[in-house]
């Protein structure tokens, strides 16, 4: 008995948004261990032993929230239609030209900062800063690709990565020390 399609309510399928998400990042040229790198820059100095694999494995994390798919795909789907020229004016000069006092792509970075809470905005405050690895390549406006919202993404992931590492560190130190996170001692 088929039913008519019309009739079925809207339902997103979570598997295909994940899809959409990495496949999206790689056509724009991202790969997992590019963001990786950058995590490294922010947590090596706190966590000498920490490995490419554990960061890999982060920035996964981070990639499979809803919120941060939400985010990586609006931003991406804003810079190609920036690039083919099919965006209102004057929003299509601004996203073409990274203008700097538009801070909607900051503020979309924001939503996936915001995931592993607060430390990941000093986190992405600092890698937005310094603009190392991949990130200055996305600055980078001779290659006639707009990246206005991609660079702040990228960083927001890393940075979103990052705390994520700092807070299962947290939480694995407070267990070695009092045997759970549960019975710490009171200040």
């Amino acid at each position: 008995m088929a039913e008519n399609d019309t009739n079925i309510p809207y339902s997103l399928n979570s598997k295909k948004v994940a899809e959409a998400t990495r496949s999206l990042l790689h056509e724009r040229g991202i790969k997992l261990e590019e963001i990786a790198e950058l995590v490294m820059i922010l947590q090596k100095k706190y966590y000498p032993n920490l490995t490419m694999e554990e960061c890999i494995e982060n920035v996964d994390a981070v990639l499979s929230k809803r919120e941060v798919q939400n985010a990586v795909l609006t931003g991406i789907q804003l810079d190609i239609l920036a690039e083919e020229g099919n965006l209102i004016s004057p929003l299509q000069e601004m996203l073409a030209n990274d203008e700097g006092l538009y801070g909607v792509d900051e503020v979309l970075a924001f939503s996936i900062v915001n995931v592993y809470g607060s430390i990941g905005f000093t986190n992405y405050g600092y890698i937005d800063k310094l603009k190392p690895g991949i990130l200055e390549q996305l600055n980078d406006k001779s290659s006639g690709r707009v990246h206005t919202f991609l660079d702040d993404i990228v960083g927001a992931v890393a940075a979103a990565a990052s705390s994520r590492i700092a807070h299962r560190k947290q939480a694995d130190r407070e267990i070695e020390l009092y045997g759970t996170t549960e019975e710490l001692p009171k200040e």
